[in-house]
């Protein structure tokens, strides 16, 4: 039997679903609850080249893979009417000064639409990475992208060397240290 004022642990899980991120962390720990890590981020078998590529950003410049040659690039396949890859991306754009500290860039390939409709959707979130349009889906093709949101993570040498298919949180710790440790020579 509870006292008044003790909750059990399905209350609590409810109150902790409906409160913040930050908050229910804090609320966990105090009552020793433990919350799922992150989802990471997987290897891609056999490292393969990442496919060059040559699309318009909002601003309608060409830019190129060559451009961020010798970087670490987290290349975010996306779009509009997808509601994951709208969740996913404030997390991204959080994740943008750890990245830049790794000289890591942030790279968000939209698939599909035209850029007005993509500005319209990115303003009010302060967006300040690059956002490319793939308007025919032929790049998307190229990367093998198997459903959106799904992001390629290519390290300093251009090749893909991680993966995630689905919605992620970019700036968890855990996986801006997957990233930045790609910036590391292998052993």
């Amino acid at each position: 039997m509870k006292r008044q004022g003790e909750m059990d642990r399905r209350e609590l899980l409810a109150v902790l679903a409906g409160a913040g991120a930050s908050a229910s962390g804090m609320l966990a720990a105090s009552a020793g609850i433990a919350l799922a890590a992150p989802v990471l981020l997987q290897a891609v078998p056999g490292t393969p080249s990442a496919p060059a590529f040559a699309l318009p950003d909002l601003d309608g410049k060409t830019r190129t893979l060559d451009e961020f040659s010798g970087r670490i690039m987290v290349v975010n396949f996306w779009a509009t009417w997808c509601p994951p890859c709208r969740a996913e991306i404030p997390s991204m754009q959080r994740s943008l000064a750890k990245l830049d500290e790794a000289g890591a860039v942030m790279l968000a390939i939209h698939v599909g639409g035209d850029a007005d409709e993509v500005w319209s959707f990115l303003t009010p979130l302060g967006v300040t990475f690059p956002v490319l349009i793939d308007a025919s889906g032929s790049v998307s093709r190229a990367w093998q992208t198997v459903g959106l949101p799904t992001t390629h993570v290519v390290d300093p040498a251009g090749r893909k060397s991680l993966r995630a298919i689905g919605e992620r949180t970019w700036d968890a710790p855990e996986i801006i240290a997957q990233i930045v440790a790609l910036k590391q020579p292998a052993r």
